[in-house]
């Protein structure tokens, strides 16, 4: 069984009293954005590893808020998801971390479909930033904070990478558009890669989409604040912030 991990900010220690219980031969945890590890995620995980409960994540906007929480998460780049395709417990699961930004997305400053995205990739940010940025100021903390929190951008470069891909599952801190504040990219990256659900986090709700699949040919299931998700979108334990039903 494979388990979605709603934003934990911090604190894992929910997550195997939950599993436990169930008596799962294989389970598998995937993390689904703003981690925010305390020490390094190798060691975070570890009680899990230990019980043999399979680790993977995506990382979020809040993973870059600090380059302690992004470092963090160097020594488990091989459980990251982000821009691939990995068959777990014979499910593909594809992963889209990170969020957009403006800044990258809407160089005009405004929402618009015709416009092209300013940058490609992580690497092209860095040059542009470097190349309009006075040589006495490139390690200025104005420009070190941008170039740590642009980590956690989405740019078209995985989008595209993913869009040539099959997978089962989608899973991604941002939401598709049946979330009040989500994005059409992330519905058309789904139906071109024909998954049958997506699983996000970052907004600390879960919501009732049902309406929403027909339109979109895929199930959307949102986990909240430190919760978790089963593969059919059932609670196993509830976001902190849902309430007692979602909505």
């Amino acid at each position: 069984m494979i388990y979605f991990l709603g934003d934990v900010h911090g604190r894992i220690d929910h997550v195997l009293p939950a599993i436990r219980p169930r008596g799962d031969a294989t389970a598998t945890v995937v993390f689904l954005g703003d981690i925010e590890a305390q020490r390094p995620f190798e060691e975070e995980i570890r009680p899990l590893a230990e019980a043999g409960i399979g680790v993977w994540f995506i990382h979020g906007n809040h993973d870059t808020d600090s380059q302690r929480s992004w470092d963090h998460l160097q020594g488990s780049w091989h459980r990251c998801l982000d821009g691939r395709v990995v068959e777990i417990e014979g499910v593909r699961v594809a992963g889209l971390g990170g969020v957009f930004r403006g800044e990258v997305w809407y160089p005009d400053g405004v929402a618009a479909t015709h416009q092209k995205p300013a940058v490609r990739s992580y690497g092209d940010y860095l040059a542009r930033l470097k190349a309009s940025t006075p040589p006495r100021l490139r390690n200025s903390a104005n420009v070190t904070g941008k170039a740590l929190k642009h980590l956690s951008t989405i740019f078209p470069e995985v989008v595209d990478r993913l869009a040539d891909q099959e997978a089962d599952i989608l899973v991604a801190h941002e939401a598709p558009s049946c979330h009040p504040h989500g994005f059409e990219a992330i519905d058309l990256l789904a139906q071109v890669m024909g998954v049958k659900a997506v699983f996000h986090g970052h907004h600390h709700d879960s919501r009732d989409y049902g309406a929403w699949d027909e339109r979109l040919g895929f199930q959307t299931h949102g986990v909240g604040l430190r919760g978790m998700t089963d593969m059919k979108g059932e609670w196993v334990v509830a976001g902190e912030l849902d309430g007692a039903r979602r909505y």
